[in-house]
């Protein structure tokens, strides 16, 4: 089906993008069974965001996704800035104007896709003005606790054409459009994100330094992404195609592999229906949280029971287990029963796909048959962590993740007992109550006052019904 015209933000910038001619970007569809192409369907034409092809891309945090994406567009050949935080920024950006910054690690891929070297980027900073300054596409790539500082920065420096993507969402294009109107901007800019980041990745550490070097061990081929208001989406879609960094995605675009089992799995990018279903689809709840409380002995044995160097400790790797599958599985009913009653879509996990050491993660980078048993010792996740409790699989994914799916289960009438049991049992091992201290309650999100028709509209058609 051919993507629906949205007109947003492309009529508001009519004219304004001189020149600008009516462009598709072919999507070439396969379908394979077993990687034999067995139905070419016909091309489909993307909204043209053809203007943001020669503009810079900004990438606002310096941490394991943000180094990684902006050297990957740096490879590719973009014009690419990159700022954080002062305080974040001198170790992050530590002579990286000398080192570069090295992209190496296996960087697993279905369909082989990869990118390796250094790269240079134009610059480093931590003066948000001068990274956004003629920038086509801002790429936020924080932890969620960030984002309200950051877009209280960024938004007086928006201007139009501007495309924000989010990576993971996090709740992040709700803050971003609250704020927005707190502020009273006006620019016509896209607000969009994304379920997830496109790799698995680490920061290389020796004696205690934070290197300019990624260790990328995985690249998705598919992505599921929408923007708020759903209108935009169109637009927002197509801008990824001038991110480098999305390459393998790109890549895979329009091909579907058969499983073993016959089930069809769609690679490349998967439009989301709303941003609800982009913060349901993110797994990381549904995975870290109940592997990180209910494997929690694991970890903090790992060095001193079982003798093994703490270094190599991960979760993936050494606590993940059946009986935890069963309680991921079960948390995972809880949001499918969410989506349902909000009336938002939700990304495919399979009961079986929680019975493996890789997850339902393995399918995104290596197709829908990849899964490592339990009974291998898996190497390859060795020194992921997390480390001890204070770590965000517990520190975002509750207060964030997990709080604001049990206040949607209250406000729709959902019952989410076992999301709400990990809500308790990691404050009770963390000594604190973490949803009573978060601060991502609806009504920050300034959704709380709406009926269900008005958050549909909002979410979807950008009418915000205030309160």
């Amino acid at each position: 089906t051919p993507h629906r015209k949205s007109g947003g933000l492309q009529s508001a910038l009519h004219g304004w993008v001189q020149g600008k001619q009516q462009a598709a970007i072919p999507k070439q569809v396969l379908l394979f069974a077993g990687r034999r192409p067995t139905q070419k369907l016909k091309e489909e034409p993307i909204m043209d965001m053809s203007y943001l092809k020669d503009m810079p891309i900004a990438v606002l945090g310096g941490g394991a996704v943000g180094k990684t994406m902006a050297a990957d567009c740096a490879l590719a050949g973009k014009e690419v800035r990159i700022w954080d935080q002062p305080d974040f920024a001198k170790r992050n950006f530590l002579n990286i104007e000398k080192t570069g910054i090295t992209l190496a690690g296996h960087q697993f891929s279905f369909f082989g896709h990869e990118r390796k070297g250094k790269a240079f980027v134009s610059l480093a900073t931590d003066d948000m003005a001068k990274a956004v300054k003629g920038a086509g596409i801002i790429i936020i790539a924080t932890v969620a606790l960030a984002h309200e500082k950051i877009f209280r920065e960024l938004i007086p420096l928006l201007e139009d054409g501007q495309v924000i993507h989010i990576l993971p969402d996090n709740c992040g294009t709700f803050v971003c459009r609250k704020l927005m109107r707190e502020m009273g901007c006006t620019k016509k800019v896209i607000v969009g994100a994304w379920y997830t980041a496109p790799y698995g990745i680490r920061i290389v550490r020796r004696g205690g330094v934070t290197t300019n070097e990624c260790k990328v061990e995985d690249r998705i081929t598919t992505i599921r992404g929408c923007a708020l208001p759903d209108t935009d989406t169109d637009d927002f879609m197509a801008s990824a195609w001038y991110i480098p960094a999305f390459d393998a995605i790109m890549d895979a675009e329009g091909e579907v592999t058969i499983s073993k089992k016959g089930e069809a799995f769609q690679h490349g990018f998967i439009r989301g229906n709303t941003v609800l279903d982009i913060n349901l689809s993110n797994v990381n709840p549904v995975i870290h949280v109940p592997g990180a409380v209910l494997g929690a002995a694991v970890m903090q044995n790992f060095d001193k029971v079982l003798d093994q160097e703490m270094k190599n400790y991960s979760l993936y790797g050494f606590a993940l287990c059946p009986a935890i599958a069963e309680v991921q599985a079960r948390f995972w009913e809880e949001e499918k029963a969410l989506a349902s009653a909000m009336e938002v879509g939700l990304c495919t996990v399979n009961y079986e796909d929680f019975f493996s050491r890789t997850t339902m993660y393995g399918k995104e980078y290596m197709g829908p048959d990849f899964a490592v048993p339990y009974e291998e010792n898996y190497q390859n996740f060795w020194g992921d962590g997390p480390f001890d409790l204070e770590n965000r699989y517990i520190t975002e994914d509750v207060p964030v993740g997990c709080y604001f799916m049990s206040q949607l289960g209250r406000k729709y009438g959902v019952p989410t007992p076992i999301i709400d049991s990990m809500i308790l049992l990691a404050s009770t091992m963390l000594k604190r109550d973490l949803a009573g201290e978060s601060k991502y309650t609806l009504e920050y999100l300034d959704i709380d006052h709406m009926t269900h028709d008005q958050l549909q509209a909002y979410l979807r058609e950008g009418v915000y019904t205030a309160k």
